[in-house]
């Protein structure tokens, strides 16, 4: 059973470690976890490896964010793989750094990817992971944000999330979406404060 997977991103040294490339960075960090490396072939980079059975199919578009559609119809078409086993692994503005979310389908929101995915396909109708990157830009200066590198402090989380993004993928292929999100999905509790014993009264 095959899966394909896409990372969303641009090529080019100057968008390494920039928040808009975070679908890489999530790839890139799966592709090592399955002992495998990145080849570039037709439309993207592309890894293929196996995980309890599956076979994923791992893409990184190297067509600009812009033109994603173009590489994931291809690799769909090509590895003859169904829409209900793909997933798209991408950026977030309208989420906080450090919020991820999967869902089986959704609306692009205004995400240039995902635009680009939903007409090639003429559907929505396909798994993703949305990455929050934030949204502390000021009026006019988005492209500038997106386009920029992730604080030290970021940096510092990011391994924990793209970790966990990638537990997500693999649980997607093992044991499919709807299971999946319902773990993936769940907010962390926060530690209760623990309460001063009450005083005796005198």
């Amino acid at each position: 059973m095959k899966y394909l997977i896409a990372g969303l991103g641009n090529i080019g040294s100057e968008y390494v470690d920039t928040r808009h490339n975070i679908g890489f960075m999530v790839l890139d960090r799966l592709a090592e976890m399955l002992k495998a490396s990145p080849e570039l072939n037709r439309l993207a980079y592309t890894v293929t490896a196996k995980y309890r059975g599956r076979r994923l199919v791992l893409v990184m578009p190297t067509t600009y964010m812009n033109l994603s559609g173009k590489a994931v119809k291809y690799y769909m078409d090509q590895e003859k793989i169904p829409l209900e086993r793909i997933m798209i692994v991408t950026d977030d503005l309208n989420l906080p750094f450090g919020t991820m979310r999967m869902r089986a389908k959704g609306s692009h929101g205004g995400h240039n990817g995902f635009k680009h995915i939903d007409q090639v396909l003429g559907t929505n109708n396909y798994a993703r992971i949305r990455m929050g990157i934030g949204n502390e830009y000021l009026k006019g200066q988005q492209v500038d944000y997106v386009l920029s590198p992730f604080t030290d402090e970021e940096f510092e989380e990011l391994p924990d999330l793209i970790d966990k993004a990638c537990q997500g993928i693999l649980s997607f292929a093992s044991i499919g979406i709807g299971r999946t999100m319902n773990d993936f999905n769940k907010k962390k509790k926060k530690p209760k404060t623990p309460q001063e014993p009450k005083q005796p009264d005198n």
